[in-house]
């Protein structure tokens, strides 16, 4: 095995131990506000470095005190006024969906399909204000809250005529989290909770099932333990699947009530052999529970995904307290997940998957390959019937696609949860232009039903040839997540993270994912598991993440020790490259083929409604003919910039006259080696315009520094190089590469700095750009040339050049016998630039506003070398992102909106716009439109992106 496999070789049973509660001992459940215990400290590894300081950041308070046991605690006085514990019932609710922020999606949510007449079990939500304020006091809850909690329960027992604890009408209960947007996997849920060894007896009576009591039993027992009690679900695994081998049987429903029974002393055995005691009052599981899932939302797979999602400002995450229902009764009985629409096409379709005498985890974490949800209407038809009319219900009442979990217990369908659903790049384009089509939506609300992210996916690559791969087919799985991905196999989450970091991209595969595996995922082109059907885990989390995912590949043999698995017949080992198709769920061997995206079907449309809400116009920066024509393609209306040194590298012709030019000894050298480049630069801009026929293009004259254009490496082999390619000596060179050299060269001889001492420069190259517009014009091409004036800090700089340009234009103008259009302006790159825009304003003609170099110089920040402490900037705070990738709006943006406001006041109707990284990020479009800026101009393949945010800004300034 080479170093490669062996650095990939990372398995889940060396990289994840799962955070959870431990405790020695019980306290009486009257206790008030209970505090928190022990957790174990080892946290799931292979996170980037800022994620972890994030965490260790923003846990602090919490992490303090964590061995103590629970105890009456004094605790920090909430404001009286504030009310923790929300009740929800069919008869009684007292939230509804305008309430996320505070009751999370989840509980606002529920306590809306009660209001709307839905069968949801009656339960109680513990605000995300609760979660807030135990954190802030270190794992305690507010004064009050428990005994609202045991208010809430009240009323919950009194709704269903059972009891918490009854030994002969035992209440059952599931809590789960819920923050006001969507994390799906990411925090905790403890289900049948209330269960001991004498209410299992009453469940079994009351129920007349006892096999469905102690199978409840059983699956309390390894969820507490592991959610709550910290204790590794393998362990709980490893005993189920040896008693199921003893036993002769497959699949955890073959296994007896005697089995059962069995099983739930082998599980309390792990609890004993991991020194911890299972607690026997339901009060104090319920206490524990609440603590569990309040802690969840610091865990390092939360934290993770908020970082990825950009999810900021939220105050924590709800507690969703709800009666338990109960598919794993028998035949009768089952659970499902489905989507009013299907999440990755957006065809108007139910979408989903259940189980037959199951639990909803089961589908979720995907234990077990579900069914097809369509099946359901042959198993169970009455309740089929009524989860489609309850589908048609909730899309019309929140208007757009819905993801939704149910359980059907005895034949009766109860509605557990709703929420927006996740959906890939196609499908979110399709269901917003469909909505629209059926009149439930209009045509704003439908821009903001897409992101720059689905954007993105449709831009992905897809395989060039389906048919040329067959032969290396494996296998196949479902196709949970579309897409194409082609990277080397890794077996665990940390594996794909170190591979990411290595510069290669990674196949993560599983026998089935876990939240766990979040930082994995995230790193990963793609995911394939031998478990889970399309709404597992892994498959719910690449759609929302655009990743290509094949899941419920039963074929598929995972081998995490030995770094192998086994599929089609052959074995694949770690840092083997495979190919996913996330469409069809093929898996195969070797790199399959990509080729570019081919945009289709309601893209068009949609992006027709985008151009006709926004105000801003999006340009794109390219450099040559072919790049203007992608961005044209894309939707570009011009170019906001041209950068014309990066025309010098074209070919070795090119830089060798470039090279002459830099060592010319005196101006009429100098010249005649201009004279050698101006053809190269004429044709490049020929070709640029007739591409941009009809549309602005923005051109910016010479600006890096000389020194960027000769070749790298030993000094000596540069200046043998460098006399062979020029003429020069090889002495003559080494004294010319002396004279160049810069101690600080960003901030040295280079842009106009440079075209004011070597003005022939300048001249070569407006010459250039205007010959060009000539010729152009005359082959019909409608021409708008703007020359651009780099890294201008004085009036007096900017003057110097623009009077060499205009009278370039007049020399070309008389001996082309004709004159064509154009403006001279310059960027806005230095801040002194921006402080004297309204002098600059009353000569320039248009204003570009260079961010990258307005950010570096604004800061301080080298943006070369920014990468070193960036990360670790924002995971503890400093910054709130990387300023060279999201627009500083409140120092450089207040630059922006000065140098905006006073040039105009100088020049009314000045031409400006943005031409840094910043334009195409979508949170910068919105802060430049704020400014009434004319454009942005971002890369060729994110001008659909760029497009998308300046609709949203447009659509949102509405409001």
């Amino acid at each position: 095995m080479g170093v490669l496999a062996m650095n990939l070789l990372v398995t889940p049973s060396a990289t994840v131990s799962r955070n959870r509660r431990t405790t020695a001992s019980r306290a009486s459940a009257s206790n008030h506000a209970p505090k928190s215990i022990a957790k174990h400290a080892s946290r799931a590894s292979g996170f980037s470095n800022s994620i972890q300081q994030k965490v260790k950041s923003a846990k602090g308070k919490v992490q303090e005190g964590r061995q103590r046991l629970i105890t009456t605690a004094t605790v920090t006085e909430a404001p009286a006024t504030t009310k923790s514990v929300y009740f929800f019932s069919k008869d009684e609710s007292m939230g509804d969906a305008s309430m996320k922020q505070l009751l999370g999606g989840k509980g606002a949510n529920l306590a809306e399909m009660c209001k709307i007449g839905l069968s949801t079990p009656p339960g109680m939500t513990l605000t995300t204000e609760s979660c807030r304020v135990y954190n802030e006091n270190g794992g305690e809850l507010g004064a009050g809250v428990w005994e609202e909690v045991l208010e809430g329960l009240s009323k919950i027992e009194a709704t269903m005529g059972q009891k918490l604890g009854d030994l002969e009408n035992p209440l059952l209960l599931s809590v789960r989290s819920g923050a006001a947007i969507s994390m799906p996997g990411m925090m905790d849920t403890v289900l049948n909770l209330g269960l001991n060894d004498d209410v299992v007896k009453g469940l079994a009576a009351k129920s007349g099932n006892e096999r469905f009591a102690y199978d409840s039993y059983r699956r309390f027992l390894d969820m507490f333990g592991c959610v709550v009690m910290g204790i590794d679900h393998e362990l709980f695994e490893h005993e189920i699947t040896q008693l199921k081998k003893a036993k002769g049987v497959m699949n955890d429903n073959d296994l007896t009530v005697e089995d059962l029974k069995e099983l739930v002393e082998i599980y309390k055995g792990v609890y004993q052999k991991e020194g911890k005691s299972f607690p026997l009052d339901p009060l104090e599981q319920m206490k524990l529970g609440i603590f569990a899932v309040f802690d969840s939302w610091m865990s390092d797979r939360a934290i993770l995904y908020r970082e990825v999602e950009n999810i900021k400002g939220l105050a924590g995450t709800a507690v969703n307290i709800q009666t338990m229902v109960f598919g794993n009764m028998g035949n009768t009985s089952g659970t499902g997940v489905c989507f009013t629409r299907n999440p990755s096409t957006g065809e108007n379709k139910l979408y989903g998957e259940y189980l037959i005498n199951a639990q909803g985890e089961d589908v979720v974490a995907g234990i077990r390959t579900p069914e097809p949800i369509e099946e359901l209407k042959n198993n169970l038809p009455e309740a089929y019937a009524e989860l489609i009319e309850n589908t048609h219900i909730l899309e019309k009442h929140y208007k757009d696609m819905q993801d939704i979990e149910f359980t059907v217990q005895d034949g009766k369908l109860f509605m557990l949860q709703c929420r927006s659903g996740k959906r890939t790049g196609p499908g979110a384009v399709r269901i917003a232009v469909e909505l629209v089509k059926e009149g439930m939506v209009s045509k704003d609300t439908a821009i903001t039903m897409v992101s720059a992210e689905h954007l993105d996916q449709l831009l992905h690559p897809q395989f060039k040839d389906e048919e040329a791969y067959k032969p290396n087919v494996l296998g196949e799985g479902l196709p949970a997540s579309p897409g194409a991905a082609v990277g080397v196999v890794v077996f665990s989450g940390e594996a794909a993270v170190q591979a990411k970091a290595q510069g290669l991209k990674a196949i993560l595969v599983r026998t089935e994912t876990s939240p766990e595996d979040v930082g994995g995922m995230n790193a990963s082109e793609g995911i394939l598991t031998a478990r889970g059907g399309m709404t597992s885990h892994a498959a719910v989390v690449a759609r929302g993440w655009g990743k290509t995912c094949v899941s419920g590949c039963q074929e598929l043999s995972v081998n995490d020790e030995a770094g192998t698995f086994t599929l089609g017949g052959k074995t694949v080992s770690v840092g083997d490259t495979i190919s996913l198709n996330g469409t069809t769920g093929e898996v195969i061997l070797g790199a399959a083929e990509l080729a570019p995206p081919q945009i289709a079907g309601d893209f068009g449309e949609f992006m027709s409604w985008v151009d006709e809400a926004r105000d801003i116009k999006v340009l794109t920066n390219a450099d040559t003919p072919e790049d203007a024509a992608v961005a044209r393609a894309n939707g570009a209306e011009g170019i906001g910039l041209v950068r014309s040194e990066h025309m010098f590298f074209g070919s070795d012709e090119r830089l060798r006259a470039v090279r002459k030019m830099i060592m010319a000894g005196d101006k009429k050298t100098r010249e005649e080696a201009l004279a050698e480049i101006l053809p190269f630069q004429r044709s490049d801009f020929e070709g640029i315009f007739k591409a941009m026929d009809g549309f602005p293009v923005t051109v910016r004259l010479l600006d890096p520094p000389l020194h960027e254009f000769l070749p790298e490496g030993d000094i000596d082999e540069i200046a043998r190089e460098m006399a062979e390619m020029t003429g020069s000596t090889e002495d003559e060179v080494l004294d010319r590469i002396e004279s160049l050299a810069e101690v600080n060269p960003m901030l040295g001889f280079r842009g106009c700095r440079l075209a004011i001492t070597y003005p022939e420069i300048a001249e070569m190259q407006a010459r250039a750009i205007l010959e060009a517009a000539c010729t152009a014009q005359a082959e019909g091409v409608k021409v708008q040339a703007d020359i651009m004036v780099p890294l201008v800090g004085t009036v007096e700089e900017f003057k110097n050049q623009e009077k060499l340009i205009r009278a370039t234009a007049v020399k070309v103008f008389e001996e082309k016998g004709t004159v064509v259009p154009y403006k001279v302006g310059t960027m806005i790159e230095i801040p002194r630039a921006a402080l004297m825009a309204a002098e600059i304003a009353e000569h320039a003609e248009f204003f570009s506003f260079g961010t990258n170099d307005l950010t570096q110089m604004t800061f301080g920040y080298s943006r070369d070398d920014v990468s070193k402490f960036v990360g670790n900037y924002m995971a503890q705070g400093i910054l709130k992102s990387d300023p060279f990738e999201v627009i500083d709006q409140e120092g450089v943006g207040q630059l922006i909106t000065m140098a905006t406001k006073n040039g105009r006041t100088a020049r009314p109707g000045l031409k400006v716009g943005v031409c840094g990284e910043q334009g195409g990020e979508p949170s910068s479009v919105e802060f430049f439109h704020k400014n009434q800026l004319d454009y942005v101009s971002c890369s060729p393949f994110r001008v659909p992106i760029a497009r998308l945010a300046a609709a949203q800004a447009a659509v949102k300034a509405k409001k």
